[in-house]
């Protein structure tokens, strides 16, 4: 029997750790899919019915880690409408029905999907990230919570661990400030910049591949993928993961960091 493999995070060496948020922390890569997946194939089926024939539906098992987990909104939408052949144009409101006439209306609508089921059903954290994090906290370390979603803040407060990081960077920050989406590793090193860490002193945990990509592109000194369903440890190792675990209960933290902060949170959050 094959042992799962283990990571282990010094503090003696890592001053940071830097997280990614839905799939890492919390359980709501799913929920993401399936928010895209209503609003994609709403789309798909409203294209089908204009051209006559039939157009198979968004795949949550393919397409999503392929185009769009990990991405921001726009660039997964544009990634997944591309490989379909479909152009829209980039603003516009909905029409009438299922009807969605630009980019635009597509993203609107997907968010008002995720926040519909934020909402019904709740956010759940991890309990082997909670531990970790609680760890984390315990021995000094930074953490940041980072996202490509303009409700990172929302969904953090949801699941309880907004109060368990001291930096968060997500999709309202890439707005406002230019950032690019993933593989660019802006969004990470201004992560670590707003922790006061070198990037080459911080961790990074990532689930989807292209945030590994942006991890090793950004000169992290530490990259562990979590492959929590199998499949994408291959991809995670050739894209720059250091280690790649099954679950974040497989991540053993050595040492205490020396400088030990008050547990108050950083500028930023």
């Amino acid at each position: 029997m094959t042992t799962p493999p283990r990571a282990t995070l010094d503090l003696g060496v890592i001053d940071a750790v830097v997280l990614d948020t839905d799939g890492v922390i919390t359980d709501t890569a799913r929920t993401h899919a399936a928010a895209w997946k209503r609003a994609f194939d709403e789309l798909l089926r409203d294209q089908g019915r204009r051209a006559g024939t039939g157009l198979p539906p968004f795949d949550v098992e393919t397409d999503y880690p392929r185009f769009v987990d990990g991405r921001s909104r726009e660039d997964g939408a544009r990634g997944f409408l591309d490989s379909r052949g479909i152009v829209l144009p980039e603003r516009g409101r909905e029409g009438g029905g299922e009807g969605i006439e630009s980019l635009e209306s597509l993203l609107g609508r997907k968010n008002r999907y995720f926040l519909d089921e934020v909402r019904e059903h709740g956010v759940r954290a991890f309990p082997s990230t909670v531990a970790l994090l609680r760890e984390l906290r315990e021995r000094g370390a930074g953490i940041a919570a980072v996202s490509a979603s303009r409700n990172c803040g929302p969904v953090l407060r949801a699941a309880g661990v907004d109060v368990m990081v001291d930096v968060r960077v997500d999709g309202l920050d890439a707005e406002r400030s230019g950032l690019p989406g993933k593989p660019d590793p802006a969004l990470f090193l201004e992560a670590a910049r707003r922790l006061g860490a070198a990037p080459g002193r911080c961790a990074l945990v990532e689930d989807a591949v292209v945030g590994i990509e942006a991890g090793h592109r950004g000169g992290f000194g530490l990259v562990i993928g979590v492959d929590r369903r199998g499949g994408l440890r291959r991809e995670m190792v050739d894209e720059g993961a250091h280690v790649v675990v099954g679950d974040l209960a497989d991540v053993t933290v050595v040492g205490r960091h020396l400088g030990r902060r008050d547990g108050t949170r950083q500028p930023g959050v």
